[in-house]
């Protein structure tokens, strides 16, 4: 088994005792790499009901088959596995950049953290050598600052680190873990996680060769690969990036504005990707293997933020703007600066300040509450806001527990203004006029994310008629999230993701090209929908079933106001219904959404069945023979 270091390291916390295990190849073939290998080491090191802050709660942080490799936007990936403190059901993160190389090349395919440290440490891998260091004077620290002392400490430049900033140390739900200083495993709080565990980064240097079967073999497809990525199936994120959905999605009436209060903004001219360009982005650099150079860096040049400089994504971008009414980019950018700088969500944080904003416009957070005038519009409220969630202070206390749990504390109806998935905040595509995405969230197992199924597509491109619910959408949904989840386990970038032509086709020759196992697309696929399902065993036994699997209160009672092909559009409780029925179906799953026994033996995963046993409804019983009596 090539491409693969065949090692898993595991770290218990709480006695500083490492070691490492094989890593079987039965193992990596079912569930490639990625997300799915984390969702089955960390299902396989961790007891059901467990709270996330525990120490029993593992962290699971895992490489792909393709990191380390020169596969382009392969090479550069890393995902972090945990049970979420906001779902608490299975939560998951992603991040590109340099780290997910230099963890591959230090030879090691996943690191299982168990237990907390009495105190402060770090885990700094070199090679072969690992060992827990003290990080006493790193506690405190923002992400980037930490970075930089890890590195003047161990004295070399070139390592790579993984960390939580002072949100994560504060057990902020939607902190996460930052590596190379703008990059984020953003999503489900894990670094509220990691910080739980008194773990405050991992930093790692890796010098060793990544074995391939054929270097020729391979060197042709990463050249046809590069191609690709210099043409049409990429050209937004080379150009504009990101941002260029603002205009797109404002045209279309699915912008989600004021805490989806509308569904367009007034102000998406001024904050878009076409003005962003022209007038705040500085350079536009690329991740470690990656022919595209997608982040773009944006300065802002003169004002009271002057000099606040961030990388720049729609989703940040829309949370702190239209969904805070927020129409000032120096602001906007501002607010994403910080989210790094304390090591917060930059999406979650933003629909948090929008929902404490609308609480506030609707009497029910007053001004003595807050401190503020939390009205839509003001970013510098906004900004403020920022740094008091990630701190903890005031207000921000509540705030920091997410949408979800604050709406609990606060009460007065604030459930209504909560705009959640899960526990997971939502993210910057209005699904009330956007059926098929509707679907894709309700039923996303780590909660509101466009990212787990690229269910959108069919609507923003017209394929489908996206205010209409209909049976057929289930098949759309369950078609892309199993693409979705191997672009996730093999760890290449969903930016790539228009570059794989023939889709499971090209991916599969690429594992098999890097791996030397032999995979067809189908296996590929039903990889994909293998792990697709062990997202939902692990929710199920955690205690998640269909009811979880449903839609913002906004989105499911307060239509499009808006003028235009809108508005009036909404997803009733019937249509989600019929939605649902139509997924679980194409699935192969019941009524109430559990994976039956005949699926999970089909893909292989009998040795799961014990989670569904007891949650599956009874089989009917046959029809009584009648007696010679009866006759």
């Amino acid at each position: 088994m090539l491409g693969y270091a065949g090692r898993i390291l595991h770290v218990d916390l709480t006695t500083g005792k490492v070691e490492t295990a094989t890593l079987k190849e039965e193992l990596a073939k079912k569930y490639i790499g990625g997300i799915g290998l984390g969702m089955r080491l960390y299902l396989d090191n961790s007891k059901p009901g467990v709270d996330p802050f525990d120490p029993e709660n593992p962290l699971v942080l895992t490489t792909g088959p393709l990191s380390g490799t020169m596969v382009p936007t392969g090479g550069n990936g890393h995902a972090f596995v945990s049970k979420s403190p906001q779902s608490f059901g299975v939560g998951e993160a992603k991040s590109h950049g340099h780290f997910g190389t230099a963890l591959k090349r230090a030879g090691y395919d996943g690191v299982v953290f168990k237990g907390k440290a009495e105190k402060p440490v770090y885990l700094w891998i070199d090679d072969d050598a690992v060992q827990l260091m003290d990080a006493k004077h790193l506690w405190g620290k923002s992400t980037g600052e930490t970075e930089d002392a890890i590195r003047a400490e161990l004295k070399d430049h070139y390592i790579r680190v993984a960390t939580i900033g002072v949100a994560g140390e504060k057990l902020v739900r939607i902190a996460c873990i930052m590596n190379d200083k703008t990059r984020a495993a953003g999503r489900c709080g894990l670094g509220a996680v990691m910080g739980s565990k008194n773990l405050k980064a991992i930093a790692v240097r890796g010098s060793k060769d990544i074995a391939v079967p054929d270097k020729d073999k391979l060197l042709e497809i990463i050249k046809r690969q590069h191609e690709r990525m210099k043409g049409p199936a990429t050209r937004k994120y080379r150009t504009l990036g990101t941002p260029e959905n603002v205009l797109v999605m404002n045209s279309i009436a699915a912008m989600p504005t004021r805490n989806f209060t509308q569904a367009t903004f007034e102000h998406a001219e001024k904050i878009s990707g076409e003005y962003l360009n022209q007038r705040f982005v500085a350079k536009i650099i690329g991740c470690n293997s990656c022919a595209m150079r997608c982040e773009h860096i944006a300065v802002v040049p003169e004002g009271p933020y002057k000099g606040t400089t961030t990388r720049i994504e729609y989703e940040p971008l829309w949370a702190m703007g239209p969904n805070c009414g927020v129409g000032n980019l120096d602001a906007i950018l501002k607010g994403m600066e910080l989210s790094n700088f304390y090591g917060v969500d930059a999406i979650s944080i933003g629909d948090i300040v929008g929902f404490a904003m609308d609480l506030y416009e609707h009497g029910i957070l007053s001004k003595e509450d807050v401190g503020l005038e939390l009205k839509f519009g003001n970013g510098e409220a906004m900004v403020e806001m920022v740094k008091r969630i990630s701190l903890r202070e005031g207000v921000g206390d509540v705030l920091a527990e997410g949408v979800k749990i604050a709406a609990e504390k606060i009460g007065k109806g604030a459930y209504r203004y909560a705009n959640h998935i899960k526990g997971v905040e939502m993210t910057g595509y209005d699904i009330r006029g956007l059926k098929t995405a509707a679907l894709g969230y309700a039923v996303s197992f780590r909660g509101a994310d466009h990212n787990r199924h690229g269910a959108y597509g069919p609507d923003v491109k017209g394929k489908v008629d996206r205010f209409k619910a209909e049976k057929g959408r289930g098949k759309l949904v369950y078609e892309t999230e199993d693409l979705y989840t191997i672009i996730d386990s093999l760890i290449v970038c969903k930016f790539s993701r228009g570059t794989y032509y023939d889709g499971f086709k090209d991916l599969a020759g690429i594992f098999s090209a890097v791996t030397g196992i032999e995979m067809t697309p189908e296996e590929l696929r039903l990889a994909g929908e293998r792990i697709n399902n062990l997202g939902r065993l692990i929710n199920i036994r955690e205690g998640l079933t269909r009811k979880d699997d449903t839609l913002p209160y906004k989105v499911m009672h307060v239509p499009i106001p808006d003028e235009g092909v809108a508005k009036g559009s909404f997803v009733s409780q019937k249509e989600l219904d019929l939605l649902l029925d139509d997924y679980y179906e194409v699935r192969g799953w019941t009524k109430d959404g559990v994976p039956t026994i005949e699926k999970l033996n089909e893909l292989g995963m009998k040795d799961l069945v014990h989670i569904v046993k007891g949650k599956l409804a009874p089989a009917p019983s046959p029809p009584k023979k009648p007696s010679k009596k009866e006759d």
